[in-house]
């Protein structure tokens, strides 16, 4: 792939105290790679561990690294919404900061970004509780009857896309995980163009999944069926 002119890279964490050096540490020399011009910003979502304390000794040691802190912690589309809110160059991407995902796999959304308007992933083998795949399923199914779209992937915490597609899907409002849903479901009403690439996923070293259990299952029903009141009404 060629270089491109600028990228934004931003990571949502939340109680990553153990990922979030490792993390970070291993995009940077991506991003040096790949974009003549770049930043990462790290989203601490109200974290109660150390997590806020070690993103901002990484940003003192690189001028290219940002902080962002919610306190209290508001959910998962509140951080995304946070980095979207600060980015500032033409492309954007963001990738869970739970260590998962080889960040170095950006140039196969890279490859694909100047014939689309976002890039998504979709994990090869999911390695994560067998739960979440049911909860996978069932989102794909609520999405499809409720907004009329279907991709292998829904909330792949990793995704690409054009700064423009962006604003023309502002604002997002959802503030949990439906964040992935508001984001295909605007842009699907906007005509913009999506492509889905594969990636791989690998299991969690360090800390806790979050994204199923009953708290977050409930906020994500009932922020998804105000978005559908929002896009029919």
């Amino acid at each position: 792939m060629n270089k491109i002119s600028e990228l934004t890279i931003f990571f949502p964490f939340w109680n990553e105290g153990k990922n979030i050096e490792r993390v970070v540490e291993k995009a940077i020399p991506v991003a040096e790679k790949v974009a003549d011009r770049w930043e990462i910003i790290m989203v601490d979502d109200g974290s109660s561990d150390d997590t806020a304390q070690i993103a901002k000794k990484l940003e003192a040691r690189n001028d290219n690294l940002k902080l962002i802190s919610h306190r209290p912690n508001r959910g998962y589309g509140a951080a995304l919404r946070e980095g979207f809110d600060n980015a500032k160059y033409k492309y954007i991407v963001f990738n869970d900061g739970d260590g998962q995902f080889d960040f170095s796999e950006v140039t196969k959304f890279l490859d694909k970004i100047d014939h689309a308007d976002i890039v998504i992933g979709h994990r090869k083998r999911r390695r994560d509780n067998p739960f979440r795949h049911i909860l996978m399923n069932l989102l794909k199914i609520w999405d499809l009857i409720l907004f009329g779209f279907y991709y292998k992937d829904i909330d792949c915490g990793f995704k690409l896309f054009r700064k423009e597609a962006i604003d023309k899907i502002r604002p997002l409002k959802s503030e949990g995980a439906m964040i992935t849903t508001e984001i295909l479901a605007k842009a699907k009403k906007a005509h913009l163009k999506i492509v889905q690439v594969e990636v791989n996923h690998y299991p969690r070293i360090y800390g806790d999944q979050t994204g199923g259990n009953l708290r977050v299952i409930l906020r994500a029903v009932k922020e998804s069926l105000l978005l559908w009141k929002e896009l029919n009404f």
